[in-house]
């Protein structure tokens, strides 16, 4: 019984006595190692400040400075860790963390690939920048003035307050039309008149109503077109151009432009 017992405390004493020495061995490896993940953690954190000075130059979306910013410190972090691990001679755990990282990466980008998909949708809207914050635009069937810009979602403002979010993935993927950035848009009006041999006076005057009508783009065509007829009514056409500055100038003009036709050919009899 005490033969064994001395067996087993051998066995204990010599095990313990070769990690001792391994650890002593060691000891040099394990001291450089955290030297050298010190080094990198302040590398990273020195990285991420002057990224994110150089990206605020260069961008004025917070969203994106930060998202570079600590991609770039999580990789000096990373690269930190992967080199102490190797000074430690671990490179079997080095492989295996390698390893579970991609595997966990693909796992994760299966499970969320409509958050993957409307922040990288994000980050295609944010640098090339088909609309800005203030800028009205049309999409997804909402129209509105752009209040924020996000790397998930973009905010709208509707003319009635409604605060709209939508995924910035349904609007990279569908049209957008950008009000702000047109400076001018056509009205072109289609509607009925009585058949008369006064045509020619009709014409006159819708012409003369676009043509001194403040809003309306001189240089750009208008025209008034009789493009057929409906029974005892003939179909006209009247187009003009007008300046988009302000958010209302289109449908302004469209009502002053329908108010003062239909009372100007009324007067003339000719409705």
């Amino acid at each position: 019984m005490n033969e064994t017992f001395g067996s087993y405390s051998n066995l204990i004493f010599d095990k313990l006595h070769n990690w001792l020495i391994a650890a002593i061995k060691m000891t040099p490896n394990f001291v450089l190692a955290i030297l050298m993940f010190l080094i990198f953690l302040l590398l990273a954190r020195f990285t991420r400040k002057i990224s994110s000075r150089l990206l605020k130059r260069w961008s004025e979306t917070p969203a994106i400075v930060s998202l570079v910013s600590s991609v770039v410190f999580i990789i000096f972090i990373l690269l930190g860790v992967f080199i102490s691990l190797n000074i430690l001679r671990l490179d079997k755990a080095v492989t295996s963390l390698l390893a579970g990282a991609g595997i966990i990466g693909l796992a994760l980008g299966f499970a969320f690939q409509d958050l993957t998909a409307n922040f990288i949708s994000g980050i295609f809207i944010t640098f090339r920048k088909p609309f800005d914050v203030g800028h009205v635009i049309e999409t997804n069937g909402f129209t509105g003035r752009i209040d924020a810009i996000r790397l998930r979602s973009t905010t709208m403002i509707t003319a009635d307050g409604l605060h709209v979010i939508i995924p910035n993935k349904d609007i990279f993927q569908k049209p957008i039309i950008n009000h702000s950035l047109t400076p001018l848009r056509r009205i072109t009006l289609t509607f009925s008149i009585p058949m008369s041999d006064k045509l020619k006076d009709a014409e006159k005057i819708m012409t003369n109503i676009v043509t001194g009508m403040k809003g309306v783009v001189p240089d750009k065509p208008c025209a008034v077109w009789f493009t057929g007829i409906d029974g005892s009514a003939v179909k006209v056409i009247l187009s003009c151009w007008v300046s988009n500055k302000s958010d209302d100038a289109y449908e302004r003009i469209t009502h002053e432009l329908i108010t003062k036709v239909a009372t100007e050919l009324k007067t003339a009899a000719l409705i």
